[in-house]
């Protein structure tokens, strides 16, 4: 009796788990969907942008380049310092 009671509750926890794994799922694909969207209407470009970050470097205003770089790209602080540094490196 009690093994039959069980089953039936681990039955209902996995479907109801498997109904939120899948609306997860719809909404990442809408999510990726609107992410590609903005990405195609965006008007800065990886060239500008690294064009205009070159010319910060060049002034010496590496603190002004990663923020600039986190506010146009959405990096993390981590993340702008490896682009800026990937930067660096191809100018030299």
């Amino acid at each position: 009796m009690e093994f039959n009671f069980i089953s039936i509750v681990l039955s209902f926890i996995v479907l109801y788990l498997l109904s939120a794994l899948t609306k997860l799922e719809q909404q990442v694909k809408k999510l990726n969907y609107t992410v590609s969207q903005l990405a195609a209407q965006s008007t800065i470009t990886n060239d500008s942008l690294n064009n205009e970050l070159r010319q910060l470097l060049k002034a010496d205003k590496n603190v002004t380049a990663m923020k600039r770089v986190r506010e146009s790209l959405g990096l993390s602080l981590m993340e702008a310092k490896q682009y800026i540094d990937t930067l660096k490196a191809e100018k030299n």
